[in-house]
């Protein structure tokens, strides 16, 4: 994976005009008020408690990210501000780059549990153009991460989409699709009115934990096992995915830069989106620095595998004992193509396993300090599933995680992907030995 910074070369922007708005919090259920102020330039979003000694200040940025639980809350407990994902994603839909956001409670008002009162602030307030460049960072080479039930994709695109996908088994949500350009007339036509919702087996838990107290049914969207309350009318057939989207785009604004990349989410979730934000955030802060890669010749070097049973192409992440991110580009000269099948080619499973399991391989040499004279075994396969056929032209990426490691043995997860679509998946067990 690579960032460049810099290629989106539109200047920095920020309100005209200063706007105070009073409601209450969704968890706290307490009288809150937000004012939002222009900011100068290179400030980013500024959080402000000004109900606190000391107004502290806390900046919107993933660094300072204390919470991801039902919530993003940033900052410590005693200034935190929360719930402020609704908020995060109309200010980046608008491409606001710097604002003052100065607030008496701890959360941003939750209005009707959605952005849209946010985007028509912006619209009424108008933005401005500033001197300075805007933060960007720009994907190069796609990455993929696991959070819990939660997965995601990021792909190089020339501008900013999210595409994301929910499934309850609730039958009033189940599953729901949903993509979009991240801007601001495709934010307020398609998203910003979609409201938050619950289950109703959640609320007691949630209440018990001091959460939830501020939501209505005016805020929130209760789902019952029986569905959705006959007067609580949807304002989108798959409201809930959408949501789900807003909070995903507040989210990743706390990598303060704009983003040029397609999100793809599985089951998204605060603790995930978070995670990516900081996958993201780092290469801001290494000024778009590649992480590391290994060529072909980095991969002749480590494991014993050759033509025609050289399956991997480069190494394009490598977490050592963790994970590891590797591509096998399919041509139509794969030399199995030759017999399956002559007049319809198609990648035999097996291999699109074996390739990674090479892979997987790489990830285990890295804990050996002579990779040469050893070589992986590989013992069983376990919940191997193939979900689409792989053809010539398809770059196929596999991602693969180290579950557990004692000894020589070893027990791995890994994915394999075709534009972000899941091609195959695997439970691998395996044994290092010396040649």
């Amino acid at each position: 994976m690579s960032g460049a910074n810099g290629r989106d070369t539109t200047l920095q922007r920020t309100i005209v005009g200063t706007v105070t708005l009073e409601g209450y919090g969704l968890h706290t259920g307490e009288p809150v008020q937000t004012t939002l102020r222009p900011a100068a330039e290179n400030t980013g979003i500024l959080f402000r408690r000004v109900d606190i000694e000391g107004q502290p200040e806390i900046p919107g940025l993933v660094e300072y990210v204390t919470g991801v639980e039902w919530e993003t809350v940033l900052g410590p407990d005693e200034a935190c501000v929360r719930t402020v994902e609704h908020l995060l994603a109309a200010i980046a839909a608008a491409g606001i780059d710097n604002i003052d956001i100065d607030m008496i409670g701890p959360e941003p008002p939750a209005f009707d549990g959605s952005s849209a009162k946010w985007c028509e602030v912006f619209r009424e307030l108008g933005t401005e153009e500033q001197g300075a460049p805007a933060p960007s960072l720009a994907i190069d080479s796609p990455f993929f991460l696991k959070s819990g039930d939660s997965r995601y994709a990021v792909m190089p695109y020339p501008g900013y989409r999210i595409s994301a996908e929910i499934e309850f088994e609730n039958p009033a949500i189940g599953r729901q699709f949903a993509s979009l350009q991240v801007d601001e007339p495709t934010f307020y036509r398609e998203v910003a009115g979609a409201r938050t919702f619950g289950l109703e087996a959640w609320q007691e838990s949630l209440q018990s934990r001091g959460l939830a107290l501020g939501a209505t049914e005016d805020n929130t969207i209760l789902v019952t096992d029986e569905g959705i309350a006959p007067d609580a009318k949807l304002r989108y057939p798959d409201e809930f995915v959408r949501h789900k989207v807003i909070d995903l785009i507040g989210d990743l604004a706390l990598v303060g830069a704009r983003l040029q990349c397609h999100v793809v989410a599985e089951r998204p979730g605060h603790r995930g989106n978070v995670e990516v934000a900081r996958r993201l955030r780092s290469l801001v802060d290494a000024g778009g620095e590649a992480e590391q890669r290994l060529d072909i010749q980095d991969i002749l070097a480590h494991i014993p595998h050759r033509y025609p049973f050289l399956l991997v192409d480069r190494i394009l992440e490598f977490e050592a004992g963790e994970r590891i991110l590797g591509l096998k580009n399919v041509t139509i000269n794969e030399p199995f193509f030759a017999g399956h099948f002559p007049d319809h080619p198609i990648m035999p499973g097996v291999l699109i396993v074996e390739a990674m399991a090479q892979v997987g391989g790489m990830l285990l040499m890295n804990e050996f300090e002579e990779p040469r004279d050893k070589v992986v075994y590989f013992m069983s396969l376990d919940d191997v599933k193939f979900r689409r056929p792989v053809t010539p032209g398809d770059q196929l990426q596999f991602e693969v995680e180290l579950l557990q490691f004692r000894g020589r043995v070893c027990k791995m997860r890994g994915v394999a992907r075709v534009d972000g679509d899941r091609a195959a998946e695997a439970t691998m067990m395996a044994q290092v030995v010396d040649r």
